[in-house]
């Protein structure tokens, strides 16, 4: 749904009603994630894609008839078609995509608007679906916003509560999922079951060392929605002008920096200075810290040197081995922004627990299954 939140908050603006497909299950490969929505207002305007273009058609189509009928929210799945028709519905990358779609009307719905006002603004919020379960729930919303505060359509007391805090807890770790709740005498023998759209806050990337490969990473790190950070201790260096891409330029000692900057399990930290006064305090801190990343940028020889001063500091062997250390895939990079593409490839691979690898040297399916646990990037 917030892939096409721009569009859905004007149509709630002009109280146009619309229909809302959204992906709420997937099963092996396709392309693109739970949470996904195509949308259709009653003037045929479409806006989004759920699965790349192969089954659109079929989808929109649906949307046309959910909005003529008024009825009951319907679901469908679309799975692989070995028809011999080459125009027949299936997704081709041989995955299934158990599709909700439902009719919104924007005036029935005013917590929908208030959520979708505040992802097109930037803040984070966590805006709850019923997906499954009893028929007079499905479609039904809850909210979250940045503070925690909460704002539903009528649902039952015990899944209302209990739907708040799992919410709460998707929201502060930035990820979007699909989740359980109820199953008890407030719900029936039945459980309810929720998608929970999160847009989170911009995960940060901290970039140490104001010199050309900052400036590549930056405008790459941002382009991938980070909120990127340059901090170098040198002011003649560490300048708005010189990082343009930079959400923030920050002139003070690396290690100092770190020690205040909020941080979490999204956080990539980039240190790109290869200077023993500058990385061996940054990197001993960095390593005990729950960032998703840290990576340090120099030569086999510099990195092997510098594993032997943080030994002599006293960083353990567990916390060396969350290094990436020389910076980057090998991608044969030469250039600050081909160096930039290396590092972005092994941050993204790493969040993802990809293997790096070619994908024409695997097997299995392309489209990994979301990561339940760990570092994650946001999508949007």
């Amino acid at each position: 749904m917030l892939n096409i939140a721009g569009t859905l908050h004007r149509w709630c603006r002009e109280a146009r009603p619309f229909a809302l497909a959204t992906v709420v299950e997937v099963t092996g490969s396709a392309p693109l994630p739970v949470g996904t929505s195509v949308a259709v207002d009653e003037d045929g305007n479409a806006v989004g894609s759920i699965s790349g273009g192969c089954v659109e058609g079929a989808v929109y189509e649906l949307c046309r008839q959910v909005l003529r009928d008024v009825g009951a929210p319907r679901r469908a799945r679309f799975g692989y078609s070995d028809d011999d028709d080459a125009f027949a519905v299936g997704l081709t990358c041989g995955g299934e995509l158990d599709v909700l779609v439902q009719r919104i009307d924007p005036t029935a719905r005013p917590y929908l608007a208030a959520a979708l006002s505040d992802v097109v603004d930037g803040r984070p919020a966590a805006v709850a679906q019923v997906v499954d379960g009893p028929e007079e729930l499905l479609g039904r919303v809850l909210y979250v916003d940045a503070n925690g505060d909460t704002r539903y359509d009528t649902l039952p007391g015990t899944v209302r509560r209990e739907l708040s805090a799992r919410a709460r807890a998707l929201l502060g770790s930035g990820r979007t999922a699909r989740v359980e709740v109820g199953g008890d005498a407030a719900t029936g023998p039945e459980c309810v079951s929720v998608l929970i759209h999160v847009n989170a806050s911009r995960p940060r990337m901290l970039i140490f060392g104001a010199v050309d490969f900052a400036a590549a990473l930056s405008q790459a790190g941002r382009f991938l929605g980070y909120r990127v950070t340059v901090c170098d201790a040198r002011p003649v260096f560490a300048t708005d002008a010189r990082f343009p891409h930079a959400d923030e330029v920050v002139v003070d000692w690396p290690h100092r920096y770190l020690e205040r900057a909020a941080v979490d399990a999204r956080t990539a930290v980039c240190v790109l200075t290869h200077d023993a006064k500058f990385d061996v305090p940054l990197l001993r801190l960095a390593l005990e810290l729950p960032v998703g990343y840290v990576g340090a940028m120099g030569s086999r020889r510099t990195h092997e040197e510098r594993l032997r001063l943080l030994r002599e500091a006293g960083v353990s062997g567990e916390r060396l081995g969350r290094l990436r250390s020389p910076i980057g895939l090998d991608l044969g990079a030469r250039t600050p922004e081909e160096t930039a593409v290396s590092i972005t490839a092994e941050i993204v691979a790493h969040a993802n627990r990809g293997t790096g690898l070619p994908l024409s040297r695997g097997t299995g399916p392309i489209h990994r299954p979301p990561v339940r646990e760990g570092p994650v990037l946001v999508s949007r």
